[in-house]
């Protein structure tokens, strides 16, 4: 199983992190997951808009499909469809199969961040 998890960590934690993370799988020889880290809560609605979050959603539940066939399954526009399926393939949270559609790789995504107060 793929899964995948989003975060808000700092460059350097999240650096570390990496360096971590890679340490322990290649250590272990099991699969840890994918991490999608974000400086702020901003960076990571600029990447994942409402939009963008219903296309992974739409994609999750019906499986591999073409640009066309998620445009008609959102009842969006194929253009803007388009946009944002190739934004969310350059981040990596969308993948185009050898047949040339579009899905997601990751049966399970987790989203985790804390918000603290200053004080």
């Amino acid at each position: 199983m793929r899964t995948a998890s989003i975060r808000i960590r700092k460059a350097d934690e999240s650096l570390k992190g990496l360096r971590a993370g890679f340490l322990s799988a290649w250590n272990s020889g099991k699969y840890k997951g994918e991490h999608f880290d974000f400086e702020s809560p901003a960076a990571l609605f600029r990447v994942l808009t409402p939009k963008r979050w219903e296309l992974i959603e739409c994609l999750q539940k019906l499986g591999p499909l073409g640009v066309r066939a998620l445009a008609r399954a959102l009842g969006r526009d194929v253009k803007r469809v388009h946009d944002d399926a190739s934004a969310m393939i350059e981040v990596g949270m969308v993948e185009k199969t050898p047949d040339g559609k579009l899905a997601v790789p990751f049966d399970e995504i987790r989203a985790d961040f804390v918000m603290k107060s200053a004080a």
